[in-house]
């Protein structure tokens, strides 16, 4: 007889399933375990996350409209969940796997996303959300393809290729949190990853012998699309490849005005899209470069990752000194104005057969403009934390979407406010108040002495402004209000602001926050929460039959069979599962 969870999986497969069939578009199914494993990133054997014993995990290959089903098993000591950044969960931020809308996925449990990717194109990533994790690992690409009707505005490249940098701790994430929790920084990074591997030894003082580097072999005058993810953990990198120009192309799902750079700034939590021909003579190798930005450079060469590109008929190893990166110690409008001339390409069509630069953001007018201020960490009852607009952020015991659901009072505030607050910090949950189908203008001011990216769930937002100094009314003067890109994760340069446009048209409760980890964990967030009074279907998914309970609503959670003897897909439920796919393909192909 099979066991309970498996015919309660089963009928979770079952529901989502006929949900799908009825939609019409192909289902991509994933199964991610999600565990520890020891690895030696940088020659100091430590805890890693791993997914399906992979360290980085896999990447997610679908294209626009895919349905996408990932079965998460936690064999982790600690809560779960995985959010995926940059897809904007139409309709369901029951998917969106952070705090705000999820309960975690408990040890040992399993649970089962499922989320259209509709409407959207790009190079995007996937991480696990709570507990400093990321900081582990645990992450891994997520690409969604143009559906072969819709062309893209360069040539098909002849491979894609993936490429995650972040900076790096030999410290675990348990033990960082703890660094956190005492009220101390986590100081200088180990190093700098590059697809979850350390540093080619470029130089021997600087990289210890016995360092596993990662090598991308290439074919000589082909051209290949490299998406690049910083999934570190709070430094801004420097991206570049020696002799090699980078065609950017496109970024966190919009196609951009191509552009050559030798190099790009690529902060926390950002991804770009590069096409890259490799038309450079094969007398030895080249070196890929991640370095630290923004900080000390002498002291902070460590803080560098290095890999190899190979040409297939290269004649040696790679030598001699890492190409420079930006001469701009003493130019702090350098990294900006390359920022600034990342533009959307509004010919180009994207998900959609019409062109991107069809909607017309700078002649809508403005509902609602909320001035969000961060500084250095503060003391809020005897502890330190980050905040936004004097508020530190405190995630409640029941999600904010599910204490709508089910009309729970006390548990969140609608109240965040427009402006900064004068007087002391304070810690609350405190939500912003959206207006659905409104058109929100958000100023990020950053007065800290570090980068800060931000990032939104659930949208992307048209990044129309930055400039150093404090953003006044006046600074509207200065937006780009034709081509000013659309993305997800944006930058905020210390002593200066970032403004956004975004377009409130998908009802849920979305996490703005940002994405340096250590801000993050300290508070340094807040959700924007969208609702359409007139509630249907068509705004806004139900409940998933699946939902996990926590909080004031725990007493609703049934209980999971954790038996480590049950798999994640039996052989029953498998068989199942395969004829439920056959079943949705055959119904789509006669409707």
């Amino acid at each position: 007889m099979p066991s309970r969870s498996v015919l309660s999986l089963l009928f979770v497969y079952i529901s989502l399933f006929t949900r799908l069939c009825l939609a019409g578009d192909p289902v991509v199914n994933y199964e991610f375990e999600v565990s520890y494993i020891t690895a030696s990133p940088l020659g100091v054997p430590q805890q890693v996350i791993a997914i399906n014993g992979k360290f980085p995990g896999p990447n997610i290959n679908v294209t626009t409209n895919d349905n996408v089903v990932v079965n998460v098993r936690n064999k982790l000591d600690e809560d779960l969940l995985i959010t995926w950044a940059g897809i904007q969960q139409r309709r369901s931020s029951w998917q969106d796997g952070v705090l705000g809308t999820n309960c975690p996925i408990p040890p040992k449990w399993n649970w089962t996303y499922n989320f259209q990717v509709k409407d959207q194109i790009g190079s995007y990533f996937y991480f696990p959300s709570l507990n400093f994790q990321r900081a582990s690992g645990g992450f891994g690409g997520f690409i969604i393809n143009n559906r072969p009707i819709i062309p893209i505005p360069f040539a098909t490249p002849d491979e894609d290729i993936t490429i995650m940098i972040g900076d790096w701790y030999t410290r675990n994430h348990t033990a960082l949190r703890k660094t956190l929790n005492a009220g101390k920084d986590l100081g200088m990074p180990d190093g700098v990853l590059i697809n979850g591997k350390g540093p080619y030894r470029y130089n021997d003082t600087l990289v210890p012998d016995g360092i596993d580097y990662e090598t991308i072999t290439v074919h000589p005058g082909k051209t290949y699309r490299l998406r690049v993810h910083n999934v570190g953990v709070s430094t801004s990198l420097n991206f570049r490849i020696q002799n090699h120009n980078l065609l950017l192309a496109e970024t966190e799902g919009s196609y951009t005005v191509q552009q050559n750079y030798t190099s790009l700034d690529i902060h926390v939590g950002q991804s770009y899209s590069f096409l890259v021909t490799m038309d450079q003579n094969a007398s030895s190798d080249y070196y890929i470069v991640a370095s630290a930005r923004f900080v000390n450079e002498s002291l902070w060469q460590r803080v560098t990752g290095v890999a190899i590109l190979h040409y297939t008929n290269s004649k040696g190893k790679a030598s001699g000194p890492l190409p420079d990166p930006p001469n701009d110690e003493y130019d702090k409008t350098f990294s900006m104005n390359q920022a600034r001339s990342i533009r959307w390409n509004v010919s180009a069509s994207g998900a959609r057969p019409n062109p991107q630069g069809s909607f017309r953001y700078g002649s809508i007018n403005v509902t609602d403009v909320y001035v969000l201020k961060n500084k250095p960490p503060v003391t809020v009852d005897g502890k330190r934390w980050t905040t936004l607009s004097g508020i530190s952020y405190l995630n409640p015991a029941t999600p904010i979407r599910l204490a709508d659901q089910y009309k729970l009072k006390g548990v969140y505030k609608l109240d965040f406010p427009k402006r900064p607050i004068t007087g002391p910090a304070r810690r609350e949950t405190s939500v912003i108040n959206g207006t659905y189908r409104g058109f929100m203008e958000i100023i990020l001011q950053n007065n800290d002495t570090k980068v800060q990216s931000y990032h939104l769930d659930g949208y992307a937002f048209f990044v129309v402004g930055m400039d150093y100094g404090e953003w006044t009314d006046n600074s509207r003067g200065t937006y780009n209000k034709w081509d000013g890109i659309a993305r997800a994760t944006t930058q905020v340069y210390p002593g200066a602001w970032t403004a956004i446009l975004v377009s409130l048209d998908n009802v849920g409760v979305w996490n703005l926050r940002t994405e340096n980890l250590d801000s993050w964990y300290l508070g340094q967030e807040t959700y924007i929460r969208v609702v359409n009074p007139e509630v249907n279907n068509k705004t806004e998914f139900t409940i998933p039959d699946n939902a996990l309970f926590c909080g004031e609503l725990s007493k609703l959670q049934k209980p999971q069979d954790i038996s480590s003897t049950t798999p994640i897909m039996g052989g029953k439920s498998q068989l199942l599962l395969t004829l439920l796919v056959m079943i949705c393909a055959v119904f789509s192909i006669s409707y």
